[in-house]
């Protein structure tokens, strides 16, 4: 009877281990993976700043070269810019005819491998230079991020107004 007992107490010992181990060695993968994706979600934050910035100052070089090559932006009630030639000259009459003054909230930001995508707010004012008018602007936007060369890029990018809070 002891010789029986004996074999499948071993293996009762080395199946429970073998769970642990299975159990550190998930939460240890688990706990990685939230630290890159945490870097991965700074960096994209840091493109946004960098695409805030180039929307402040009106530097449409600046907000092109963090497209995608094949990147598209679509802005409202304008028809898209497909490519990095037809977003710059986008920007560019954007920016004859504007000057922003805004800041970005972020809400959501999710990474998937080499895409992410991000969900935001805008508020803040927009002069108009034909006019010299000062008006509230506020919108919500959805970014498409692709990671270019090792580099989060903006993929797609898409805004629609919504009424500023006053």
């Amino acid at each position: 009877m002891k010789r029986k007992l004996i074999p499948v107490m071993v293996l009762l010992i080395m199946a429970s281990y073998g769970q642990k181990n299975d159990r550190e060695v998930n939460q240890t993968i688990t706990q990685k993976t939230e630290i890159m994706q945490k870097g991965e979600k700074q960096k994209i934050e840091e493109l946004l700043n960098q695409y805030k910035r180039a929307l402040n100052t009106s530097d449409a070089a600046l907000a092109q070269s963090l497209y995608t090559k094949n990147g598209i932006f679509m802005p409202t009630e304008a028809p898209s810019a497909i490519g990095s030639e037809n977003i710059l000259k986008s920007y560019e009459f954007i920016f004859s005819q504007i000057q922003l003054n805004i800041e970005f909230y972020i809400d959501e930001i999710v990474v998937e491998n080499d895409f992410a995508f991000a969900v935001t707010s805008s508020k803040g004012t927009t002069l108009i230079h034909a006019t010299g008018d000062t008006i509230p602007e506020a919108n919500r936007e959805l970014f498409v991020f692709e990671r270019e060369a090792g580099e989060w890029k903006i993929a797609r990018y898409m805004f629609n107004k919504t009424a500023p809070k006053l």
